[in-house]
């Protein structure tokens, strides 16, 4: 008997589902799924699970650790807890870049306090004074100061200046920042990635209340709308398949008919069923499942068995992204488009 097990914290509606739908689809008959249990974790132990879904690693460096040594014995973890560990927001900007596909303007920017147990002298290779002036004329104002790491809408904000800049930038601490060009966008669109195939587009609008940031529908219409959404299931797929997650959602805003990368790693997005909407939880449910039981069926033991983007396989130049073959996208905007 496989065993998928689903790894994850606070949430109730996605875990559960996905549970129930894993287990209708096998019919318990040689792969079941669960909710991964964890006792005594010995380094030289295999876990008891084919396949295990993470959903919380990221706030538990234990289940961090836990997740690397399973992968190590063979567990097909999704998402690769070895990139997971390594990957952050810049350097998906700067990558996506390099695939041509359209990101905001962005620079770093040290950190407001330095690291515990680092002086003046650490820092040596630091050159001052920095070019401020050059880095703000190239962003310009207003624009989005937010961690170069991390994610779930945390320490973000907007600034109209470079006063206002400093001022927030004191609160930041040992946070590394960046500062991004503010894309006063007609559209945006959140985008489900499945198994790097599968895409899921979502009318998205971040400045709603949680509860109603998909209870929105596109300024866009029509052919240009059908354009448009190709054109964001191309980079989607690019990205995930360069960046090498199974399950990652990725945002776009539309400025002037262009889909600028807004995020492009999500690689635990928001799947509940309360906040996304019935359809788009019933597609993720089903596509997550889907895969879950295809990796279970093809897992080989003892070896690694997680997904490894492009970017670490292979060098990637911008002629990469005219080689992606998209699938059919299925979003509701398809529907709410052929209405118009």
């Amino acid at each position: 008997m496989k065993k998928i097990g689903i790894l994850f914290g606070m949430e109730n509606t996605f875990p559960y589902a996905l549970i129930e739908h894993i287990n209708e689809l096998t019919g318990k008959k040689g792969i079941i799924a669960e909710p991964v249990l964890i006792g005594k974790v010995n380094h030289s132990d295999p876990t008891e699970y084919d396949v295990i879904i993470d959903r919380i690693s990221h706030e538990v460096p234990f289940y961090r650790a836990y997740l690397k040594n399973a992968a190590l014995h063979g567990t097909s973890v999704i998402n690769n807890p070895f990139w997971w560990s390594a990957d952050e927001k810049f350097f998906n900007n700067c990558l996506a870049a390099k695939l041509g596909i359209p990101v905001p303007k962005t620079v770093l920017l040290p950190s407001k306090e330095r690291p515990d147990d680092t002086s003046e002298t650490t820092f040596r290779n630091l050159k001052f004074p920095m070019e401020w002036e050059e880095m703000f004329s190239h962003i310009g104002f207003p624009a989005y100061m937010k961690p170069h790491a991390g994610g779930g809408w945390r320490s973000i904000y907007r600034v109209t200046g470079i006063d206002d800049l400093w001022a927030k930038h004191e609160s930041t601490g040992q946070l590394v920042m960046m500062l991004q060009e503010e894309i006063e966008f007609t559209d945006y669109f959140r985008c489900y990635c499945i198994d790097q195939k599968h895409v899921h587009i979502m009318p998205y609008e971040p400045r709603n209340p949680r509860h109603l940031r998909y209870a929105t529908q596109p300024a866009s219409s029509g052919p240009s709308l059908k354009k448009l959404l190709k054109k964001i299931e191309e980079y989607t797929l690019a990205i995930n398949k360069a960046l090498g997650y199974d399950f990652n959602a990725v945002e776009f805003a539309v400025k002037d008919g262009v889909p600028y990368a807004i995020d492009l790693c999500n690689p635990s997005p928001d799947a509940d069923s309360y906040s996304v909407g019935s359809e788009n939880f019933t597609w993720v449910v089903d596509q997550v499942a889907k895969m879950a039981i295809e990796r279970a069926k093809n897992v080989k033991p003892g070896v690694n068995n997680c997904t490894w983007g492009t970017f670490l396989q292979n060098s990637i130049t911008p002629s990469d992204i005219a080689k992606v073959a998209g699938k059919k996208v299925t979003p509701r905007t398809k529907t709410a488009a052929s209405k118009k």
